[in-house]
């Protein structure tokens, strides 16, 4: 007790950074109250990127935009991208913002962007009107590398693992849930004719209910926000600078901070890992709407012909499995391996999975439920490690006061390559749907052959392990 209270001088007295901070040195910071904020904050965000995908064929086929039915994957290749090139061009401009006046007013403002333009995308009564409703989805919900920055904040050193793999964990979840919930909610009519009668408002926008069910939930978290803890210091000089001073830095490390501070491109450890998590994001996403798409698709093309129901069942399960081990198992295996290892082997571990989809279409019954979901599961897992790794790597690289703009480069990068994802993938879908024939690769072996998988080589980034 003799020494509780000096720790606590150089903090400042309205700076709720430095209340972040003395939380952390009190050891106050690890409470399910912060771990629940970036949880619902991250799955607000990530609900509506991929919650279109088990509609979007259905989606597109209605505007009557596609020639031939082949042609539905491609346009739907574009209305998924929209939302990723609309992220890209803003991303690095919330970074500045979070890094400017703090990372809540960014996470607000990307909550209510989630509100307005989400419901609206459920009342597109057009291809182009759906393209633009996502497109401003995607350049005003910049929350995402805020938030990563956040989670690295909130908590102290040896457990940030816990602040980055419940990012993730939200993130994934976001991505697979999402699905499941347009799967389950797209098109109410049809399946709950008891509850929503025909030529009603929900019979004239069929994929309204999902997206309404979203922005409800983004509405309660953004009104939650008002006591999400803020991390950005409100005080000109931060408490680590003002440490170094106080301990004596000398001239020379005093330059190699400000040469430090003046671009963050060449910051190899950094930018390394955004390389990596750029490849990985253009499989990433196109995986998501590919599979979504070939599921749906009819027997004759080479899909399953699910419904939408089957395709929610598969991705929630999927969502399960990824909450259970993001939340309990993660920290433990990346203490005995490293995030980079984990990373490495999971990424292995994808390419003979993907591979297994095509064959999937022998099977019928009870083979083919089982394969599917097991595939998925282990698809789902692997995407989840190897997102955890990448994050912890990028803000690890660099210091409190670079991470909102270190995330909004990142994300920037990995949205630019995710508008190449959907379009690509939506493309590519359709010309395999076209060569079922084809004696070499028929149908989505060819597709699953191309997609981009991390690669082994070792890279700067491992240096921060």
């Amino acid at each position: 007790m003799e020494n509780f209270g000096e720790p606590l001088l150089h903090y400042h007295e309205n700076c709720p950074g430095c209340k972040v901070d003395q939380a952390k040195e009190l050891k106050q910071d690890v409470t399910f109250r912060n771990v629940f904020s970036i949880w619902i904050v991250v799955l607000c965000s990530s609900l509506p990127i991929a919650s279109l995908f088990p509609y979007l064929y259905f989606m597109v086929k209605d505007f009557n935009i596609a020639k031939t039915e082949e042609d539905i994957s491609y346009y739907a290749g574009y209305v998924g991208s929209a939302y990723m090139l609309g992220r890209a061009l803003t991303s690095i401009f919330w970074g500045m913002i979070a890094d400017r006046y703090g990372r809540k007013p960014v996470v607000i403002i990307g909550i209510i962007s989630v509100v307005i333009f989400n419901t609206l995308f459920g009342l597109c009564t057009s291809f182009w009107m759906a393209v633009m409703m996502r497109f401003f989805l995607g350049g005003l919900n910049g929350l995402l590398g805020p938030m990563k920055a956040y989670s690295s904040e909130i908590f102290r050193e040896e457990y940030q693992a816990l602040g980055q793999s419940t990012v993730a964990a939200a993130w994934g979840v976001g991505l697979v849930f999402g699905p499941a919930l347009g799967g389950y909610f797209a098109q109410p009519v049809q399946k709950y004719p008891n509850i929503f009668p025909k030529d009603s408002f929900w019979d004239k926008f069929p994929y309204f209910l999902p997206c309404f069910i979203v922005s409800a939930m983004a509405l309660a978290v953004a009104i939650s926000c008002i006591w999400l803890p803020e991390t950005f210091h409100n005080h000109k000089v931060s408490t680590e600078n003002i440490e170094a001073l106080e301990n004596g830095t000398n001239e020379t490390d005093k330059n190699k901070l400000i040469e430090k501070d003046e671009s963050l491109l060449k910051n190899w450890p950094l930018m390394s890992s955004i390389i990596v998590y750029c490849v990985f994001a253009i499989h990433d996403i196109a995986f998501s709407e590919i599979f979504s798409l070939w599921t749906v698709s009819p027997r004759r093309m080479g899909g399953l012909n699910f419904r939408t129901n089957d395709v929610g069942n598969v991705l929630a399960v999927s969502g399960m499995a990824i909450i259970m081990f993001q939340l309990g198992l993660y920290q433990s295996v990346q203490k005995i391996c490293g995030p980079i290892v984990l990373a490495r082997i999971a990424a292995v571990l994808s390419i003979p999975i993907l591979q297994s989809f095509p064959f999937m279409t022998m099977f019928s019954g009870i083979t083919l439920y089982i394969s599917i979901y097991s595939a998925s599961i282990l698809k789902n897992l692997f995407i989840e490690i190897i997102s955890t790794g990448l994050f912890i790597l990028q803000n690890k690289a660099v210091d409190q006061h670079q991470r909102g703009v270190a995330n909004g480069i990142c994300i920037t990068a990995m949205s630019a390559c995710k508008v190449i994802g959907p379009a690509a993938g939506g493309a590519i879908l359709t010309w395999s749907q076209k060569r079922m024939d084809a004696s070499f690769l028929p149908g989505l072996a060819l597709l699953l052959t191309f997609k981009p998988f991390l690669t082994e080589r070792k890279t700067p980034s491992e240096q921060l392990h």
